[in-house]
């Protein structure tokens, strides 16, 4: 029912910024919960942020409260990371997510590389 495609990815030095793009096709996109979600060789996949279906309400990993932020436009049919005042440990292949209400995060796009170097 949805398909997910991140971009936005690449290499920064330390304290730079990146924006992620989650672009999402399917007729319920709106209807989503959005779930980013990052992963680094040899570690278990770990929460990021989450935003709710209209936007309105946002919940962030404390390893990135006050430098990342999470966002929607679901006219365009996609949600976004900003990454500000990023660091070396903020290293991973970043995903997002998608849920609904009364499921898990079913849909999982195929991730960006995201590299910072010191």
């Amino acid at each position: 029912q949805v398909q997910l495609v991140e971009s936005g990815g690449g290499l920064v030095q330390a304290g730079g910024s990146l924006r992620l793009s989650c672009a999402a096709s399917g007729r319920t996109f709106s209807s989503y919960i959005v779930g980013w979600f990052r992963q680094a060789p040899g570690k278990e996949r770990e929460f990021v942020a989450t935003i709710s279906a209209s936007g309105g309400s946002t919940v962030y990993a404390d390893s990135v409260k006050g430098r990342f932020t999470v966002s929607r436009v679901n006219a365009k049919n996609t949600a976004y990371l900003q990454m500000n005042s990023l660091k070396p440990e903020d290293t991973a292949v970043y995903y997002c997510a998608t849920r609904s209400s009364s499921s898990g995060y079913d849909y999982w796009g195929q991730g960006t590389q995201v590299t910072v170097s010191s």
